[in-house]
């Protein structure tokens, strides 16, 4: 099954035009060969392309889901601040998205080594891992945020992972459970500042830990993910 973005509506069906370069120019498609075309909001069809030199054409054999009436976006959201090797930050797009993750939010930290960060690039790369995963509905990837704005634009309860033992902390495993909207915030390489973590604190935010082994960034996502959605499985 080959899965490539495009807009769905009920009168066509039309690709991306990413796509249609990366059909014609890559992968070299002939026509009457049959791929599945999602809109990230839900909606599936599998369909026939018809190539007319640079544009192609989707000629719908069924309509395999419909786009519901309403997306529920609730689920984990995790805020991370993206590490220094970009290639870390990337492989935690892919395994969360993979595993499922509904939202994430890049935060801009004390601490944070990166500073900024090439937002079409991320959402290519989490695009590609969508199709990769076979999923219909895309998680939500916001652009770079400060810590400072993250928290005025947050209404949901956050949860804190962190690495300071003075501050009061629960298991993962007491957050996680029989929980559908989870906020859990993720810090750069050397932690959040201990201001930081004090206001957090104030604000009402509450600590977790990930267990005794100190992980790194990109783990500590995976592992927050993974955690998350095993004990939601049903």
């Amino acid at each position: 099954m080959r899965l490539f973005i495009g807009n769905i509506t009920p009168e066509h069906v039309t690709l991306n035009q990413e796509e249609e370069h990366h059909i014609i120019k890559v992968l070299r498609m002939n026509d009457g060969e049959e791929i599945y075309v999602t809109d990230g909001l839900g909606s599936l069809v599998r369909g026939e392309i018809s190539i007319m030199g640079k544009k192609i054409s989707i000629n719908v054999l069924e309509i395999v889901k419909t786009k519901p009436t309403e997306i529920d976006n609730k689920g984990l959201h995790i805020a991370i601040a993206p590490t220094k090797n970009i290639d870390r930050f990337d492989f935690f797009l892919e395994k969360s998205i993979e595993l499922g993750i509904s939202t994430i939010t890049p935060v801009l930290c004390a601490n944070s080594e990166r500073k900024h960060l090439n937002y079409g690039k991320v959402l290519k790369q989490a695009y590609g891992a969508c199709k990769q995963c076979l999923r219909t509905v895309f998680p939500i990837i916001n652009p770079l945020t400060n810590l400072q704005d993250f928290l005025k634009n947050s209404a949901e309860n956050i949860y804190v992972a962190h690495c300071y033992n003075e501050f009061e902390k629960k298991s993962i495993n007491q957050v996680i459970k029989n929980r559908k909207d989870l906020t859990i915030l993720i810090g750069p390489e050397g932690d959040f500042s201990k201001k930081e973590i004090e206001h957090l604190y104030s604000y009402g935010a509450t600590g977790i830990s990930l267990g005794e082994n100190r992980l790194r960034t990109e783990t500590a996502g995976i592992f927050v993910t993974s955690c998350y959605y095993y004990s939601n499985f049903d």
